[in-house]
């Protein structure tokens, strides 16, 4: 070690804020046994800390460390302008007793801790990595916070922990489109919305980077400001001078601080044993007490075993994850010796690499496994050879070293149809329609997508590069480093077979480290039932919706697209009539002219671009006032009916087999509602004529009939079963309608008086409550005056008082424990809950209604998980699902007894595990087209 920090000397310093954030968001919660304190961040802080010091030994080890950290969130900044950060939402409250215990953890590991007040950690940060370098001394930032990348360049670089990639002058020339002496000047103009600094309204990056390297610097374009050619542009950077030269002060880090410490007291030390050791017991960090232990040659002191397991960052020691060292399956023994070994452990993990993302259209390319951490391979079997060595390939000539494709798919078949070896995929579903396509029925299957759909449901996405950049602190390789993009854009079968061996092969590794990460929390989380009666089953089911698809009549769409496009015609005259000129009624900036210009309507609002902004909700609100807006809201209905259905659902109809197959998103929404998508069949309008002739062109094939079967009101009973709404469950005893009988309750009218208005009113009510409707938006749903629609709620809370206790108490529980569960023990995360401004209304309303609709999503999950073995005795299959509703397509004359069938598997979902105090009603229908069945 240097006595005197110089030459020869390595600094490395750490963002220790950046290290506690990530530990937070990306683990699961974890609490001390003893006393309940929160120590999940603690402990993925800990864990980070102690592979940085495992990780860094050998030559170029840093000679001196410190980790960095914010002290109070006022900087002299703020003095400067006071609303810098104003915008940062407050510290979580389970993270703010563990920001202390991150600073003794990092004195536990002997490791310099450094935290000035008024101060921001980059500061102290660009004052000692000038100071490094003024000294003769190498600097490494491990952080990737994009504000120090100001620093980069003479001995100075950065070091992204979580992706492992090196941040030097080229990579700051890449984000910023300058070299990191001119990082300030950009970042000056174009603002930060996350800190709040202001910049230059409507200048981005790249228009900055543009701007500085035209000019040379920030001061230099300020004074010729006057040389701009674009009007707008040049007003700003004029008008906006004062507030750009304040947000170059804000960015502007600050390297010339008076430290209360030098670069010597930075020195690197080994950890104390004893002192560490007595921290991590002191913390019940039981993994990495005993890890620590083991390594310093003692014995690890005792902690009583924890009722939860450490976060996965504590998980066992695990080889790093390396795309160079997984093998390239090229001839039938190696692929036996993977298949053998397989079949030995008894789980595999498997993924498919194919041409596109179309299930149904697209080719298998190859087939990665892993069978353990770091033990996974790749299998090739359709990959071209390149052509001419020029980046070209041969039409049809096969690269080589590739097992001939149904050969290899011989030998996997019984391992991959093996009930004894279990197949974990992230995203099975996909995988199984490949395979099933080329003859093999995988199963069964675990799937780490739904797994951390049941876990972390409402808190974050659940594709394969999100849970890895989170769970296992590794950013898998893009696709895009390998496919290209735009115009250039290649298939997987024109990748060479090394960078697809490394891309496909962590796939599988990733996804088999991902279950073993959350297969043990499924448990602790009492999530388990949820999974394995939730999600799992429900793979096989839809795999099996999808690959049949549902038959539409080319013809009937086109005959529907020519009435639409006739009927926008009218309307459009109809509008410019009332607009008393011709406009582009598709042009938002055009309309917005006319109602706030032309006709003085209130509301209008002008975007960024100085345009009049009308989206849906504005229009909705003028429609109470106005007619115009009403049919321009018409009109951008059939205009998207046109487009989205009549138009785009002619080219989703498989050439094949003269069907449109939909793809279900099982972990879409955090309510457990599946999702339609390519095409989206659940998004077709059913209130409008329009909307409902579409389904006309959902067809039976010769000799069959299709069957619907809906529940009936299911949400509104669930609401009435779980708020205790008396009055409501005796009503959907009685079989009475619901709506008429809200309404006789509500605005004092005999059934027999009831009329088509007040009914209309009471079903909006009714269904405008379960998703927390507001006065605003019942006034756009009917197109009523504000105060008439608001009058309409609070007469609803007073005569059904329950309902309001019952909004009020989920809140209440969501704001506790940042989550609401539906009766089926699904539990959705309310991490928004908190959340200040317009989002706070959202937050509420979302957690309000995630029990209910989630409850419903649930027994209709139920319901098809049991019916294919219900219906398997009748010549009958399940084509889709639409909210509620299941369609079935049944040969003529079966059409009853399936209704009968089904109907019951529906009505007795919740059994045995939830007891409704109201009944489930099934309604049914069957016709020759969708319409006629609904």
């Amino acid at each position: 070690m240097a006595e005197t920090f110089g030459k020869g000397c390595h600094l490395h310093l750490i963002d220790g804020s950046a290290y506690i954030f990530r530990a937070f968001h990306a683990l699961p919660p974890l609490t001390r046994k003893s006393d309940g304190l929160p120590i999940g961040a603690v402990s993925g802080f800990c864990n980070m800390l102690h592979r940085y010091v495992e990780d860094n030994t050998g030559p170029d080890a840093p000679t001196h460390v410190a980790v960095v950290f914010d002290k109070g969130s006022h900087t002299f900044r703020n003095d400067l302008y006071h609303d810098y950060k104003a915008n940062r939402e407050a510290m979580p409250e389970e993270l703010r007793p563990q920001i202390p215990l991150t600073r003794e953890s990092t004195e536990a590991f002997n490791i310099a801790c450094k935290e000035i007040e008024g101060f921001e950690a980059d500061d102290i940060m660009a004052t000692l990595a000038c100071m490094a370098r003024e000294a003769g001394g190498r600097v490494t930032i491990l952080s990737s916070d994009k504000d120090l990348m100001q620093l980069v360049g003479d001995g100075v670089e950065m070091l992204d922990p979580m992706k492992n990639k090196r941040i030097d002058r080229e990579g700051v020339m890449e984000k910023f489109g300058v070299g990191p002496e001119r990082v300030v000047d950009v970042q000056a103009l174009a603002g930060d919305s996350v800190d709040n600094v202001p910049g230059a309204p409507g200048i981005g990056i790249k228009t900055a980077a543009l701007l500085i390297n035209e000019f040379g610097s920030l001061e230099e374009l300020l004074d010729r400001a006057g040389e701009i050619k674009q009007p707008k542009r040049r007003e700003t950077l004029i008008e906006k001078r004062a507030q750009i030269e304040l947000s170059k002060k804000l960015v502007q880090l600050d390297c010339g601080m008076d430290l209360p410490f030098t670069l010597d007291d930075l020195e690197v030390k080994e950890p104390d044993p004893d002192t560490l050791l007595a921290f991590l017991t002191k913390m019940e960090f039981r993994t990495l007490t005993k890890r620590i232990a083991e390594n310093a040659g003692v014995e690890a002191p005792a902690i009583p075993e924890p009722e939860q397991q450490e976060t996965p960052d504590a998980a066992p020691d695990w080889p790093a994850i390396d795309p160079a060292a997984y093998e390239c399956v090229q001839d039938m023994a190696a692929l036996d010796r993977w298949i053998a070994r397989a079949m030995d452990l008894g789980t595999v993990a498997v993924d498919t690499e194919t041409t596109g993302l179309n299930e149904m259209l697209c080719d298998l390319v190859g087939i990665s496994l892993a069978v353990a951490p770091g033990e996974a391979c790749y299998i090739p079997l359709a990959h071209l050879a390149e052509d001419g060595g020029e980046g070209l390939f041969a039409s049809d000539a096969k690269a080589e070293g590739q097992i001939p494709m149904q050969q290899a798919l011989d030998a996997l078949k019984p391992l991959l149809e093996d009930a004894s070896v279990m197949k974990i995929g992230q995203n099975m579903k996909y995988d199984a329609k490949i395979f099933s396509r080329y003859g093999i029925e995988i199963a069964p299957i675990d799937d780490t997508m739904l797994m951390s759909y049941a876990l972390h449901g409402g808190e974050h996405q659940h594709g394969m590069d999100t849970l890895s950049e989170r769970y296992l602190a590794h950013t898998p390789i893009p696709i895009k480093d390998l496919l290209g993009t735009g115009k250039s854009q290649i298939t997987f079968d024109r990748v060479p077979l090394d960078k697809a061996t490394g891309y496909a092969a962590e796939d599988a590794d990733i996804t088999l480290r991902l279950a073993l990460t959350f297969k043990p929390q499924l448990h602790r989380a009492h999530v388990t039932r949820v999974y394995e009666t939730l999600e799992r089953p429900l793979v096989p089911v839809l795999k099996a919706m999808e690959m049949r698809g549902i038959k539409v009549d080319r013809a009937t769409l086109s005959r529907m697209s020519g009435k639409f496009a006739q009927k926008m015609a009218e309307l459009e005259e109809e509008i410019h009539a009332l607009a008393g000129e011709k406009f582009n009624v598709g042009s938002p900036a055009q309309l917005g002219d006319i109602l706030f210009e032309k006709m003085s309507l209130p509301g209008g609002k002008r975007g960024k671009n100085g345009k009049y902004s009308t989206p849906a909700d504005v229009l909705e609100d003028l429609a109470t006032e106005h007619d115009l807006p009403g049919r321009v809201l018409d009109w951008r209905q059939l205009s998207k009916l046109k487009s989205t259905y009549t138009d785009a659902l002619q080219e989703h109809i498989n050439p094949d087999t003269g069907r449109v197959h939909t793809s279900y998103s099982i972990a879409g929404a955090n309510t457990g509602r599946l999702a339609s998508n390519d095409p989206n069949l659940q998004n077709i309008p059913v209130r409008s004529e329009e909307g409902r002739r579409i389904r006309e062109a959902f067809v039976a094939p010769e000799g069959h009939t299709l069957v619907s079967l809906d529940y009936s009101q299911i949400e509104l009973r669930i609401l009435a079963h779980m708020a205790d709404i008396d009055a409501l469950k005796q009503a959907f005893r009685d079989g009475l309608d619901i709506h008429a009988m809200t309404a006789s309750e509500m605005f004092n009218v005999p059934l027999d008086e009831m009329t088509p208005d007040i009914r209309r009113q009471a079903k909006a009510i009714n269904f405008g409550v379960i998703y927390g409707i507001s006065g605003f938006g019942l006034a756009r749903n009917l197109r009523i005056p504000r105060a008439e629609a608001q009058g309409f709620i609070d007469r609803y809370f007073e005569r059904f008082p329950g309902i309001k206790q019952y909004m009020d108490d989920t809140v209440k529980f969501a704001n506790e424990h940042k989550r609401v569960e539906t009766m089926f023990g699904r539990v959705i995360h309310t991490p928004e809950i908190g959340a200040k401004g317009p989002r706070a209304g959202f937050a509420k309303r979302a957690a309000i209604n995630a029990p209910i609709q989630g409850t419903a999503a649930d027994i209709i999950r139920r319901a098809m998980v049991r019916m294919p073995d219900a219906i398997a005795k009748l010549p009958a299959k399940m084509l889709l699902q639409v909210h509620d509703e299941l369609i079935f397509e049944v040969e003529d004359g079966a059409a009853g007894d399936l209704i009968d069938v089904a109907r019951e598997v529906m009505q007795n979902a919740c059994d045995p595990v939830v007891k409704l105090d109201v009944p489930l009603v099934v309604d049914a229908g069957q016709g020759a087209n969708w319409a006629e069945a609904h």
